[in-house]
């Protein structure tokens, strides 16, 4: 845990994959084409948190979503790359747009999409319900599935290894 918990002090960057990270991975499409997605609040707040305390956040996803787009927004996430099938130019990108090195990242993922990003990052991290190939390629799995609270894990380690959790938990008594 010593190895995550150094890999994880160094991140200033956290990029999440959306369906079976931010999501269960259900898909729900209404009669007309409409898309609906179910969010954790919690993984939301954590993420939420994590921004305060200074550690950027991005989003790379193969679909584009409105409401992928929509919560985005509402939790004050910037760096959205929606319709990226192929993620390493995406993070290339991100790299260079944020001026950061590979080992100040993480990549949260579950499929295998999100390998060729996640060999690049300095903490790879799959979701407890990740697909097993994909499991067996990070550096750290979370205890809960995706859209079940992962993302708040990813974040509370983060913060954690940063020394600011604590401080940050209790700043809601006051």
């Amino acid at each position: 845990m010593q190895d995550i918990l150094s890999k994880a002090r160094r991140i200033k960057l956290v990029i999440f994959d959306v369906d079976g990270v931010l999501t269960d991975g259900s898909l729900y499409v209404g009669d007309g084409g409409e898309e609906y997605k179910a969010f954790n609040s919690k993984d939301g707040h954590g993420m939420a948190m994590l921004q305060r305390t200074g550690v950027t956040i991005a989003i790379i996803t193969g679909r584009v979503s409105k409401v992928v787009e929509y919560r985005m927004a509402e939790l004050g996430i910037e760096h959205v790359y929606q319709g990226r099938r192929e993620k390493l130019p995406a993070f290339q990108e991100l790299l260079e747009a944020l001026e950061l090195r590979p080992d100040e990242t993480a990549y949260v993922g579950d499929d295998v999409v999100d390998l060729p990003v996640m060999g690049r990052v300095g903490l790879a991290i799959a979701v407890g319900d990740a697909h097993p190939f994909v499991r067996r390629h990070a550096h750290w799995l979370t205890a809960s599935g995706g859209g079940k609270g992962a993302a708040r894990e990813v974040c509370e380690l983060i913060m954690d290894a940063r020394g600011v959790l604590q401080q940050t938990l209790e700043d809601y008594l006051a």
